[in-house]
């Protein structure tokens, strides 16, 4: 049962808790004062029962030490002279409760119980969160969910679908997964589905036989049997073609492959992690995606957030990235001004950390002093121009048109600001190549315009 220290300047009270609790099962000590508490939270406690006035110190005190040296305990506030004021800073302090006396026992072994199972529970998840060392930044809400469904998800072998926009980190999601799983020591191999050509796309993940097609002059593994007991990742897997699909929902079914041009049967063991930037079921609504293949893929659904919807996080991203560019370019890099991650909050980074991650290396390479400002911050932003309104104000015919129309301008500005080079716009764009060329084929442009 867990342990618990009760500490309160009344002998009765502290009489009564201790028997109560002890005839519950729990192993009690207890103290009359912060002091004699201090000295006896030289060992550990599970719970520590703490009354909030004591004659000339104060409970609340060592809440705050208890939270800084053992956050893991579990610190429930007892007063007879409650207010609102105390019980909320009590709260922001790290108390698990506030009770009033005189207490309730019944109410007390509630409130017991669910901590217990709250400690239970928060162990458990930092176990799991322990066996994976992917680095995710950020403690907004929603990055601090997704950290506690990739520990219930990753260590089981479900499928998993990861949504969310380009640039937004869903490889090193789909890393977290396979570094929680049991299968964290075999392989992790990732596909881009959207720049294999669709008569390439057997051989690449099935693999071939000698003499299967013209340039085969040797046999091949496929990225299945590269992956084989291990994870394998299946960026935009939206981009798939229908005989693609089909293909692919057949070896989910049957766990098993054949080369190109072979006969033989190969079984393969495969934790199959897809990801896309589209909204699947509305593509399986339209007919461009099978529904059997998205139910097969989507047996976990995680949505990866945009930069936007954890801007709590931009402070903590941007100081991971200049930890980075120090380590890789051995030299001391600038710290940012609060003025200068305001200005950063202030934009919506449309290529989301990616983008993020190529503005901060872009400030740090451009501006050789030792600290970045809102102005420096300003300048290296991207420039929009308004849109021209029309006489009633209604601005362009539909918003489509708008938007095509500011990513056409905007591709243009960064293909002319590096004399055409596909690599380096991408880059500059916080876009994959592979993501640019296929964005300017959707926008009717050409790469040598």
């Amino acid at each position: 049962m867990p342990s618990i220290l009760i500490v309160d300047d009344e002998a009765n009270i502290r009489s009564t808790l201790k028997g109560a609790l002890a005839r519950e099962g729990y192993q009690v000590d207890d103290a009359p004062s912060v002091a004699a508490a201090r000295t006896l939270l030289r060992e550990a406690y599970d719970v520590v029962l703490l009354d909030v006035w004591f004659p000339g110190e104060n409970g609340l005190d060592l809440l705050a030490e208890i939270h800084d040296s053992a956050p893991e305990t579990t610190v429930v506030m007892m007063s007879g002279h409650a207010n609102v004021e105390t019980a909320v800073q009590a709260t922001r302090l790290g108390a698990y409760d506030f009770l009033e006396k005189p207490l309730s026992l019944d109410r007390l072994l509630v409130v017991l119980r669910n901590a217990t199972s709250a400690r239970a529970l928060q162990s458990e998840n930092q176990r799991l969160r322990a066996s994976w060392a992917t680095p995710l930044v950020g403690g907004s809400p929603a990055m601090r969910r997704l950290v506690e469904q990739i520990a219930l998800a990753g260590p089981s072998a479900a499928r998993v679908l990861l949504s969310g926009e380009n640039g937004t980190g869903k490889e090193l999601v789909a890393r977290a997964l396979h570094d929680a799983s049991p299968r964290r020591a075999m392989p992790f191999v990732a596909v881009n589905c959207s720049a294999i050509p669709e008569e390439l796309f057997e051989s690449e993940l099935f693999g071939h036989e000698r003499g299967a097609f013209t340039g085969a002059t040797q046999s091949r593994r496929g990225r299945f049997e590269e992956a084989n007991a291990g994870t394998l990742l299946l960026d935009e897997v939206a981009d798939l073609s229908a005989r693609a699909q089909t293909k692919l929902l057949r070896v989910l079914q049957e766990n098993e492959i054949t080369r190109v041009g072979g006969s033989r049967t190969i079984r393969v063991d495969v934790r199959v992690v897809s990801a896309t930037n589209h909204d699947l079921p509305a593509a399986v609504a339209a007919g461009r995606f099978r529904e059997d293949l998205y139910f097969r893929l989507a047996v976990i659904p995680l949505h990866v957030p945009a930069l936007r919807e954890r801007r709590d996080d931009l402070p903590q991203l941007v100081q991971h990235f200049l930890e980075t560019l120090a380590r890789e370019t051995g030299r001391r890099v600038p710290e940012f001004t609060g003025s200068a991650l305001q200005a950063l909050a202030r934009y919506d980074f449309p290529g989301n950390v990616r983008e993020l991650r190529n503005l901060v290396e872009r400030l740090v390479i451009m501006n050789p002093g030792a600290r970045i400002g809102a102005e420096q911050v300003g300048a290296a932003l991207p420039r929009v121009s308004p849109v021209a309104a029309t006489e009633d104000g209604a601005g362009p015919s539909a918003l489509a048109d708008a938007v095509r129309d500011f990513e056409r301008r905007h591709i243009e500005a960064a293909l002319a600001a590096e004399a055409g080079n596909m690599t380096r716009a991408a880059a500059r764009l916080g876009l994959e190549r592979s993501h640019l060329y296929k964005k300017l084929r959707q926008l009717g442009m050409r790469a040598e315009e």
